[in-house]
């Protein structure tokens, strides 16, 4: 495709924003809190960091050279420099499965969104009855507990004799259950199968109706929808930290998150980890920011724009895990505080009373250990972090006889990233808050807009390379007799949920788990580097300095091979996975 023809950004804004709405995703948000809390809290940030500089910025750098250059796509840019096409299709192919996994998350936050709203309608039903309550002078308490059970995954719903709660949900949690079986209705097993959930099928196919409209005409329909999708999910957050720092307790949180725990920089995992989330974090290597590149201008100062998105991304994962352990801090000292009320001992009390009665009855101690639940602020922040246990989110101690002073926390479920995170722990917390209603809204919105501004990216990795070979064009004149060019956008979007309908099967929460943990390998590579700064200097003005010209000489290489080999022995030595995440039984 000619330079002259190609359509561009309006302003370099737009360009900033679709490159902030696609690496400021749901990963920010849920994963990054995740590592911080598994890998020695506010000393996570110094490996983090490192990799930003190391691996980051530089390889950020020379993807929106790349794209700009050639003003063409993945495919056809790294065809043209290196002939490397096989390399190129990894990447369109990589993308085209994030555009499956992203999707089937923003079906499932239009479910709870859907879910939030109906919630506030019942909220306006009960302030009519508390008016009507207040007005004759009648009892008001039964009217404001429900204020705090009006959420779906509030309270257990009642089984089919309505003589109390349904089991299963009474040995989980309201919040596991709303989300494993009234979200999911997951079966047991990845071997079970089950129908389509018409509901999460009709969640989806209106997010990719969504996807669809935004971008339809292209960069000129996806500039003027990256103004909301990159901006207003800083405005819930900055609005859940003001919400987030004024709750009780919440400063236990921070604390917590910034209390650095500098042995971890002794663990390798923690460097991987930080080098793997500024990879994916950033997009590199998925086609997204070659492709957004190409429709830049010629002489555009893309070199200031790549250290600006990056530092913007980062610094929104920090901005996120802060109100994140804001709200584990409530959530931690309200379990605090009710085990308080509940005439439980303190860890101090404990120890003498563990002491005297494990030496006076040992037999009949040892029986009883495994149900002590001292009251600890940092178990129940440690523990708020991790999923949320069957009845109180604490550590259970457990007391070995053959050491009377050893203790030994054991978590009832594992820390927890991701869909766990977003959706369980979250909504745990969000119940506890006044108004829970209103937060849950605002959340649920804010996780839809984070995954929406992704996929306009993923989506405009797979368009791009298809337009520049006129493949959507081909398409349209055989399949829909090339009516407009807009249909073959759509064919793509069609093809992709019809795809994607397989996730809203009773097993295809486990189909999606196995795209998480191995559809996301993607291509890297590098040019000639003479040729490559001369190209640099005709865009910008200027050579790259010596510190461009190093990291991608070798550091960054050997920091993405590194990852690989070790992703592969930790693959090998993890043997077979299994995929099985509910059973009803338990």
């Amino acid at each position: 495709m000619g330079q002259d023809a190609r359509p561009n950004w309006d302003n370099p804004l737009q360009f900033i924003l679709a490159c902030v709405s696609y690496a400021v995703g749901l990963g920010n948000v849920w994963r990054f809190p995740y590592l911080c809390q598994m890998h020695g809290g506010g000393g996570f940030l110094i490996p983090y960091f490192i990799m930003l500089i190391l691996e980051g910025i530089p390889l950020f750098y020379m993807e929106l050279a790349i794209g700009q250059k050639m003003s063409l796509g993945s495919i056809g840019a790294w065809t043209a420099i290196s002939h490397l096409f096989r390399r190129s299709l990894a990447s369109v192919v990589t993308s085209l499965y994030l555009c499956l996994y992203y999707n089937v998350i923003n079906a499932w936050s239009f479910w709870y969104l859907f879910h939030s709203f109906q919630s506030m309608i019942l909220l306006r039903n009960i302030m009519f009855d508390l008016l009507w309550t207040v007005k004759y002078h009648t009892d008001i308490v039964p009217c404001l507990h429900l204020f705090q059970s009006v959420l779906p995954w509030s309270v257990c719903p009642m089984n089919s004799n309505r003589t109390g709660p349904i089991e299963e949900c009474e040995i989980a949690t309201p919040t596991q259950y709303f989300f494993y079986r009234e979200t999911l209705n997951i079966s047991p097993s990845i071997e079970e199968h089950g129908g389509v959930s018409t509901g999460q099928a009709m969640c989806l196919v209106l997010a990719w109706i969504l996807t669809y409209l935004f971008i339809v005409r292209g960069v000129k329909s996806t500039g003027k929808v990256v103004y909301f999708t990159s901006i207003f999910p800083y405005v819930v957050l900055f609005i859940y930290l003001i919400r987030g720092i004024t709750l009780h307790g919440a400063i236990n949180g921070v604390k917590y998150m910034f209390t650095p725990n500098l042995e971890q920089l002794l663990n390798p995992t923690t460097w991987i980890n930080a080098a793997t989330q500024i990879f994916f974090s950033l997009g590199l290597g998925f086609g997204t920011l070659i492709a957004f590149a190409s429709y830049n201008h010629y002489n555009n100062n893309f070199e200031r724009q790549a250290i600006i998105v990056s530092l913007i991304n980062c610094g929104t994962s920090i901005f996120a895990s802060i109100v994140t352990f804001a709200i584990y801090g409530f959530k931690a000292t309200v379990n605090y505080e009710n085990c308080l009320e509940k005439d439980s001992m303190s860890i101090d009390q404990v120890i003498d009373w563990i002491e005297k009665l494990n030496a006076t009855y040992p037999l009949q101690f040892a029986e009883i250990a495994n149900q002590l639940e001292p009251c600890n602020l940092e178990s129940e922040l440690d523990t708020t972090v991790m999923l949320c246990s069957q009845k109180s989110d604490v550590f259970r101690l457990f007391f070995h006889p053959s050491n009377k002073h050893s203790f030994s926390h054991f978590p009832l479920f594992q820390a927890v990233e991701g869909t766990g995170l977003a959706f369980i722990v979250y909504s745990e917390a969000i119940k506890n808050m006044p108004l829970p209603q209103l937060w849950s809204v605002l959340y649920f919105f804010m996780l839809l807009l984070l995954g929406m501004g992704s996929m306009l990216g993923n989506v405009t990795a797979i368009i791009t390379p298809l337009r520049d070979f006129k493949v959507l064009s081909h398409l349209s004149d055989e399949l829909l007799n090339g009516k407009i060019q807009a249909n073959g956008t759509g064919l793509v979007c069609v093809f992709c949920m019809l795809l994607g309908l397989g996730f809203t099967t009773t097993s295809g929460n486990y189909w999606f788990t196995m795209f998480n943990d191995y559809g996301a390998i993607s291509p890297c590579s590098s040019s000639s580097s003479s040729r490559f700064e001369k190209d640099i200097e005709d865009m910008i003005g200027h050579r790259p300095n010596w510190y461009w010209k190093i990291m991608w000489a070798g550091v960054s290489p050997v920091v993405l091979i590194t990852l690989f080999v070790v992703y592969i022995v930790n693959y090998i030595r993890g043997g077979t996975p299994t995929y099985q995440a509910w059973n009803k039984e338990l």
